[in-house]
């Protein structure tokens, strides 16, 4: 299907409702709201300020939503006062959709919008990301998921059609490992050392992954990092943060995610990076052949606990990536 056609089948899907968007001024969220803004009866985007963004996160939002000209509402949460959070266990990213979400669906309530979006896309269901678990228990539409569009197709329609997004908006809060505590002093250093490599280069997404006396540096281009005043002076600012040593990472940040499946004589594999509550996924679908503990079997697709989904007798490979996009979103994964 053509990125035409999966961008009208989103607009049918905003047509006329009043819809209530989770807005960071991303690209998956700016191109929701782009859209409603031409097809909607009314949009309103939410942006949750939880005092963990990027510098210039909010003014961002409010910029994009006043050129698209609707209606914009920002919510304060200081997740600083909720200690759960803070702890920053494995399920810091579940606990923080929770969070985020609640207080968007309050929002969109009080202010009559009874249509409630994200902006998480076909790509995002392939990668290690338990907020989406969020997603389907608040009942939070997902347009792009329905018209099976990627990260790549979405980059593609805003850059084409010149439509401006920010491509740094994630919680400076990832960038610290897991298990260990979020502090002021962590993000507050955590933000200083990306500032200062986002004004003394020409990258546009720069992460600083703080391991307490290592800093990490990981960029969407390297070459802007390898000359060697550049990289000195850098060494030498972020060091000067706390930072015993700095290293680099070799791959680059590439935020233009697909999809490709291991595709061989009308068969296909594909090994998720989670594992699947088979229970909760069978609820999900209705016309499964066989199930057990370990295995679901609908059509000519098997959905196996460990994370990996096998097709069989697709006539090209094009059947066998639509057949897996579909049943991606009635997939239910277990949380680590």
């Amino acid at each position: 299907m053509s990125l035409e056609n999966k961008i009208s089948i989103v607009e049918d899907i905003l047509k006329d409702k009043k819809v209530a968007i989770g807005f960071s001024g991303g690209a998956d969220s700016t191109l929701i709201a782009y859209l409603s803004s031409k097809v909607a009866a009314d949009t309103l985007a939410i942006t949750i300020d939880n005092h963990l963004l990027p510098t210039g996160f909010v003014e961002n939002t409010k910029r994009i939503a006043e050129s698209f000209g609707i209606k914009h509402e920002i919510v304060n949460i200081d997740f600083y006062e909720d200690e759960y959070f803070l702890s920053n266990d494995s399920k810091r990213c579940y606990t923080c959709r929770n969070l985020m979400y609640s207080k968007i669906k309050e929002v969109a309530g009080k202010n009559g919008f009874d249509f409630i979006c994200d902006g998480n896309n076909i790509s995002d269901l392939v990668n290690d990301r338990p907020g989406i678990l969020i997603t389907y228990k608040n009942d939070f539409k997902t347009p792009f998921i329905e018209a099976k569009l990627t990260s790549k197709e979405i980059h593609k329609y805003l850059n084409d059609n010149g439509i401006p997004y920010s491509r740094s908006t994630t919680c400076l809060a990832t960038r610290l490992p897991t298990n260990t505590q979020t502090t002021h002093e962590k993000i507050k250093r955590i933000s200083y050392c990306e500032d200062y490599i986002l004004a003394n280069t020409n990258c546009e997404i720069v992460k600083v992954r703080d391991l307490g006396e290592l800093g990490i540096i990981e960029v969407d281009n390297i070459n802007e990092l390898l000359s060697k005043d550049k990289f000195i002076n850098i060494n030498d600012e972020l060091k000067s943060k706390g930072f015993k040593k700095i290293a680099l990472n070799l791959s680059q940040i590439d935020d233009d995610e697909y999809i490709v499946i291991e595709y061989n004589g009308g068969s296909f594999s594909y090994p998720l990076p989670f594992t699947i509550n088979i229970e909760n996924t069978k609820n999900q679908i209705k016309d499964a052949v066989f199930s057990d503990d370990e295995r679901i079997e609908v059509e000519n697709i098997e959905i196996f606990e460990n994370g990996l989904i096998k097709g069989h007798d697709f006539e090209t490979y094009e059947d066998a990536l639509d057949a897996f996009m579909g049943v991606l979103p009635k997939l239910r994964r277990n949380i680590r």
